[in-house]
């Protein structure tokens, strides 16, 4: 039995990071979601979630981010308006490698592990 609620497509994303601390600063400094460290089986960090049964959530965790370009894109929910957040990527230690793009469904910001900002 799952534990998501259907047509949720995600259930849990991952994102690889090197230096903990920093990552849960700037993880959680730009969707405004404190993160909760977690042991088991290995040293992680929580995103946040109001309801684990309407929806998912995911984690940082000790590895190498894939190659600029590369990897997958986990877009994260972002307090408007949008521009405040991508400061906060710099202040941070993350780089923004682009100005917002208007799409369809949302606004992103590609590159390094590839983090999409939606307001």
């Amino acid at each position: 039995m799952s534990h998501f609620a259907p047509g949720h497509a995600a259930a849990w994303f991952e994102i690889p990071a090197t230096g903990r601390n920093r990552s849960k600063k700037l993880y959680g400094a730009v969707p405004q979601n404190e993160l909760a460290d977690e042991n088991a089986p290995n040293p992680m960090a929580l995103f946040a979630v109001k309801d684990s049964k309407t929806g998912g959530t995911g984690h940082i965790h000790p590895g190498k981010p894939a190659p600029e370009g590369t990897g997958n894109t986990v877009h994260l929910a972002a307090p408007a308006p949008l521009d405040d957040a991508m400061n906060w990527v710099e202040e941070n230690g993350g780089k923004v490698v682009s100005s917002i793009i208007t799409i369809s469904a949302g606004r992103f910001d590609p590159g390094g592990n590839s983090i999409g900002l939606f307001a």
